[in-house]
């Protein structure tokens, strides 16, 4: 017997028998505390995340979601869904609910002639880079291979490719879709519109995705990016370069800013390891010889510690960061968008690296627009299309007794910041405590959400996530 959460804000009895019934009818399976599959389940990216759920159904295909969305609904149960595990605010897990697990479900075929690719909702952004690269593909996407792909996706999905070939969604023809009713649809520009329109950017609130279309684009074996390094000290300097520079690239060239300690970098000096430095990360998505020509105007600025902007397989480039981003270390985001940067908030940015809590923390600057800014703001779900920069308050450590100063330093970083951003926010990049900034994620798109998910979901069943609220 199994006491868990109910819908209604009870609890709920769920007998063995139940479960053993559920079990038997999968491809898949059910799996309680104490189970290996329970534990690798419930274990995700960010160790801070540390829940037990009732118990885990593990999905196969979209036969076992189905069934598995029939029996939760049915029990008048809370379930969660765990497709990568990656999201910052740890919505894969939950106390005392069902957790849905996908992440076994990894396959991805691509159609090199249709140049289209077919993706499973377990699969990481590694298992697609690999798949498509071996076409000469890509689908843009982050910028850790061990992202997942579904969450990803149903945020927005931004990368190193963006500015040439757009967000994710704007790169998503089709989805299979489990709905709250336990119907398996397919959501495109001509079936279910509503619906496709809502899940590029409005999260797991509208149904379980169990298959991905996406369009593909010509990139690669090997593509011209790399990193420069910097002194922070003439860090103010050069970010002031950098937004010009950012401003006036061409589509194929995307530069990021991120400013930290120095890991152990075995193309670093050793005198700057543990030291303040600013580094530029570029990848130009065209040909070399114009990449060649278009970084020509970065790598020119100020004198810096080192220079490795060079020809990388674009596999290799896509994990570049993984060492930096590996799993078992506790992390707290928060997240800005800024139409420009200017001279007071490159000085707010550089107050805050003077105070890191920890080596691991940084923050990252990332600029889109090109492709991206090209769509409608109502085209999607996702609404902030302009070409902006977006923060990342990255913070980053392993000693929970650190817990406290640490995100009181993301925090005040954070509130220093507001007054130069434009108050809408990337949801992936939101954690839990931030239910107050759902009107900023999505604007102007919030009262169409939430009419949808009225439709798709009116008992607000895929509650356990960024949560918007049926009407």
């Amino acid at each position: 017997m199994f006491d868990l959460k109910s819908l209604d804000g009870d609890m709920v009895t769920v007998d063995q028998d139940a479960l053993d019934a559920l079990s038997a009818s999968l491809r898949g399976g059910v799996y309680l505390r104490g189970s290996p599959e329970y534990d690798e389940a419930r274990t995700t990216w960010n160790s801070m995340v540390e829940r037990y759920p009732g118990f885990v159904i593990r999905a196969l295909g979209a036969s076992d979601v189905q069934k598995a969305v029939n029996f939760v609904r049915n029990a008048g149960l809370v379930m969660s869904v765990r497709s990568g595990g990656h999201q910052i605010a740890g919505h894969a897990v939950a106390d005392e609910t069902v957790m849905l697990d996908l992440s076994h479900m990894r396959s991805v075929h691509v159609d090199p002639i249709a140049k289209s690719a077919r993706v499973a909702p377990g699969a990481v952004l590694g298992d697609v880079d690999r798949e498509t690269q071996a076409h000469g593909l890509v689908v843009p996407t982050g910028i850790n291979s061990t992202t997942g792909i579904a969450g990803l996706t149903l945020g927005g999905g931004f990368g190193w490719s963006t500015r040439k070939f757009g967000m994710t969604i704007d790169n998503l023809v089709s989805a299979e879709v489990v709905t709250a009713e336990g119907e398996i649809v397919t959501a495109s520009a001509s079936s279910h519109p509503e619906l496709f329109w809502a899940i590029r950017g409005g999260g797991g609130n509208f149904g379980v995705v169990t298959s991905f279309e996406f369009q593909l684009h010509d990139l690669g074996p090997e593509v011209l990016s790399g990193l420069i390094v910097h002194p922070i000290e003439n860090a103010p300097a050069l970010l002031a370069e950098y937004a010009k520079i950012a401003d006036t690239s061409p589509d194929e060239l995307t530069v990021w800013s991120v400013m930290r300690k120095a890991p152990p970098l075995p193309f670093l000096p050793e005198e700057w390891h543990g030291r303040e430095i600013l580094i530029f990360a570029a990848c130009y998505a065209g040909a070399m010889e114009d990449g060649e020509k278009a970084v020509a105007r970065l790598r020119a600025l100020g004198d810096p510690i080192v220079d490795v902007i060079s020809p990388h397989s674009f596999v290799d480039w896509q994990a570049a960061f993984d060492a930096l981003l590996t799993p078992g270390a506790r992390n707290y985001w928060k997240s800005h968008d800024f139409e420009t940067l200017s001279s007071d908030a490159i000085t707010g940015l550089l107050d805050g690296i003077a105070t890191l809590p920890d080596p691991a923390c940084e923050v990252f600057i990332a600029h889109v627009g090109g492709a991206m800014a090209r769509v409608g703001a109502d085209s999607t779900a996702y609404p902030q299309r302009s070409a902006h920069f977006i923060m990342n308050v990255h913070t980053r450590w392993e000693d929970p007794a650190k817990d406290a100063e640490c995100i009181d330093w993301a925090r005040t970083l954070y509130d220093r910041m507001q007054p130069h951003a434009t108050g809408s926010a990337y949801v992936n990049f939101m954690p839990e405590d931030e239910a107050d900034h759902m009107a900023g994620a999505y604007g102007a798109n919030g009262s169409k959400l939430s009419k949808i998910k009225g439709k798709y979901d009116p008992g607000n069943l895929f509650r356990v996530n960024h949560n918007i609220l049926p009407t």
